[in-house]
C-alpha cells in the first residue's frame, strides 16, 4: 500500500537513444570479433616463427628417445616438412603433419635455407624450353648443384622421364672441392701453356632437369638416357645421342608409322664421355626414302664445338615454309677465352656466340642465316696442331 501510489519512471524512446543504443550492442559485439582476429594474428606470428626441416632420405622413423633402444614413434618419407620441437646432438625432436612426435637423425633432413635454394632453382628455370627429355635408370636424387656430396632432396624414382635443361661437368670428387678444382683449371688454361701440367681431374657430366611436379634440380647424366625413337636409336655408332627431334614427315604406303606418315629427325651426338668441351660434336639428320623404305643420312656435321640450346623453326622460301634449325658454335675472339666455364655448375658456354642455321627442302639440308662464315671442324684443328708438332720436331733436329 505503501508503495501503491509510486508512479513507474516512463521511458521515452528518441532517435537519438534508439541510435545510441544500437551503437553500444554493435561495439558490444565487434569485441569478441576483434579478439578472435587478434588471437588469429598471434597464432600467425607464432605460426611464421616456427622452425621447419624436410624429409631428404627415401624414408626413415621417428623415436621416442635417443638410445640405442628406442621405440618407433612415426615414420615419414621423402619431401614431408617436419616442424622442429628440440635440438639434440646429431639429433631433432620434430613433429609431423600427422602429430606424430619423435626424434631423426638431422642427416636425414635439410633445413629451410637448402629447401628455399631448391625452390629458387625451379623458379629461376620456370621458363625454360627444355632441349631433350630422359628417363631415369634407377631411382635418383636432384642435387642444388652438381656434385655427388653436395645437396640432395627431391628423389626421383626410376623409369620417372624427366626434361633437360642445361649439362654441366664438374671433376669427380666431393663438393667443396669441385668447385676449387674448377677454379684451378680455369686459371691453368690461362697460364703458360708451355710449362707441364698436372694430369686432369676425371670430369663427371650432370644435367639441370625438372620433373613432371616442376621439381628442378641436377641429375647424375650416366643414369639419366636421353629419349631417342627406337627406328634411329641403332645408327649411333657409338656415340650418345643428346637429342632428336621431328622436323619433318613423308607419306610412305609401306612405312609402319601411323597413317604412313614416317617422321623425319634432326639428332645431335656426343662422344661417350664426360667433361667435354662442347655439348655435342655431330649434327645428324635422318630422313626417309621412299624408294628402300628406311632411314637415311639426308645431313651430317662432324666434328664440331656445337653447344646448346638447338631451336627448330620454319623458315620462308618462294615454295613456302620449310623445317629449319639452328645451334651454337664458338666463335673466334683473339682477345679472350673461346669457352667460359661457371665455376659453381661447370656449365661451359661460348664467349662469343655463332648461330648456325640450316633449311631443309625435301632431303636436301641447304646453310642459311646471316652467319656464313666457315664452321671449323676438330679434325682440322688436331691436324694443324700435329703439323706444327712435326716443323718444331724438324727444326730442333737440324
Amino acid at each position: 500500500m505503501l508503495f501503491s501510489n509510486l508512479k513507474r519512471p516512463s521511458v521515452v524512446l528518441t532517435p537519438s537513444s534508439i541510435f545510441s543504443f544500437r551503437l553500444r550492442r554493435s561495439a558490444c559485439l565487434a569485441l569478441p570479433a576483434l579478439a578472435l582476429a587478434f588471437c588469429a594474428g598471434c597464432g600467425r606470428m607464432h605460426h611464421e616463427d616456427v622452425e621447419k626441416v624436410y624429409v631428404s632420405a627415401p624414408e626413415t622413423y621417428l623415436r621416442d628417445r635417443v638410445a640405442a633402444v628406442s621405440a618407433r614413434t612415426g615414420e615419414v618419407t621423402n619431401g614431408e616438412a617436419l616442424v622442429v620441437l628440440e635440438h639434440g646432438r646429431r639429433f631433432l625432436r620434430v613433429r609431423t603433419p600427422k602429430n606424430e612426435t619423435g626424434w631423426v637423425e638431422d642427416h636425414m633432413v635439410i633445413d629451410q635455407k637448402v629447401y628455399d635454394g631448391f625452390k629458387q632453382l625451379a623458379a629461376e628455370h620456370k621458363n625454360d624450353q627444355p632441349f631433350a627429355t630422359a628417363t631415369l635408370s634407377d631411382d635418383l636424387y636432384m642435387h642444388l648443384t652438381p656434385g655427388r656430396d653436395t645437396e640432395h632432396f627431391y628423389l626421383l624414382p626410376g623409369n620417372t622421364k624427366v626434361q633437360l635443361l642445361e649439362r654441366g661437368s664438374v671433376p669427380k670428387v666431393a663438393a667443396g672441392a669441385a668447385t676449387a678444382e674448377l677454379a684451378k683449371l680455369a686459371e691453368t688454361a690461362k697460364g703458360d701453356k708451355d710449362k707441364e701440367q698436372p694430369a686432369p681431374p676425371v670430369m663427371e657430366d650432370w644435367w639441370l632437369a625438372r620433373d613432371p611436379q616442376g621439381h628442378t634440380g641436377w641429375l647424375l647424366a650416366s643414369r639419366a638416357y636421353v629419349d631417342v625413337p627406337d627406328d634411329i636409336e641403332q645408327y649411333g655408332e657409338g656415340q650418345l645421342f643428346v637429342g632428336a627431334w621431328k622436323i619433318a614427315s613423308v607419306y610412305d604406303p609401306e612405312s609402319d608409322a601411323p597413317n604412313h606418315e614416317a617422321p623425319e629427325y634432326l639428332t645431335l651426338l656426343a662422344p661417350p664421355k664426360s667433361g667435354q668441351p662442347f655439348d655435342f660434336d655431330q649434327v645428324r639428320v635422318f630422313t626417309w626414302s621412299r624408294i628402300h623404305h628406311r632411314y637415311e643420312t639426308g645431313f651430317r656435321l662432324h666434328p664440331i664445338q656445337g653447344f646448346l640450346p638447338v631451336k627448330i623453326f620454319t623458315a620462308p622460301t618462294p615454295q613456302g615454309p620449310v623445317p629449319a634449325f639452328s645451334f651454337m658454335l664458338a666463335g673466334p675472339d683473339p682477345n679472350s677465352a673461346q669457352i667460359i666455364t661457371d665455376p659453381s655448375t661447370g656449365v661451359m658456354r661460348p664467349a662469343v656466340p655463332r648461330t648456325i642455321e640450316y633449311e631443309m627442302i625435301d632431303t636436301q639440308v641447304k646453310r642459311i642465316g646471316a652467319d656464313t662464315a666457315p664452321i671449323p671442324t676438330r679434325h682440322n684443328e688436331e691436324k694443324e696442331q700435329a703439323a706444327a708438332k712435326r716443323k718444331v720436331s724438324a727444326h730442333r733436329r737440324n
